[in-house]
């Protein structure tokens, strides 16, 4: 799976201004809601849910809030670099600024699984993350994730 099915260029918010978690998650609802076509409120209130369970952020800056919704129609994914890094209650308790949010289908089990795994291998690369983190360009974040070395390939 290729980060390249997942996510579009024109959902990639490349500097994004948030000041709290609970507004990144709320404006990358908003972009999802462009994306999908479904109810902003909805997209917020699922992934809200997700974060109540344990926080999403996974270490080294990065979080990969998720959540499934009906009425989604393939696995969608909305990525954002923050301008400044926020709290997020993160395994390592540093602040997150790589913000990968995905969505999928209430019946998605092992698809969603394998691209939650995709994200995190190729956010886990030192230098993919560098390269993101060096610029405000979504065409480039996008080729960023899309070729993520192949060793780290799903």
């Amino acid at each position: 799976m290729d980060l390249s099915d997942l996510i579009e260029p024109s959902a990639i918010l490349p500097a994004l201004k948030a000041n709290s978690k609970k507004q990144v998650l709320q404006l990358l609802a908003e972009k999802a809601a462009e994306r999908t076509g479904l109810p902003e409120r909805e997209i917020f209130e699922t992934i809200l849910q997700r974060e109540k369970l344990g926080s999403t952020g996974v270490g080294n800056g990065i979080a990969i809030p998720h959540g499934k919704l009906p009425g989604i129609k393939q696995i969608t994914g909305v990525f954002a670099r923050l301008e400044t890094p926020v709290e997020f209650d993160s395994l390592d308790d540093l602040p997150v600024d790589l913000v990968f949010l995905l969505l999928a289908p209430e019946g998605a089990g092992a698809d969603h699984l394998k691209a939650l795994s995709r994200i995190a291998r190729v956010l886990r690369d030192a230098d993919t993350t560098a390269k993101i983190r060096g610029t405000r360009d979504a065409a480039a974040i996008h080729t960023f994730l899309s070729e993520a070395p192949a060793s780290n390939a799903a």
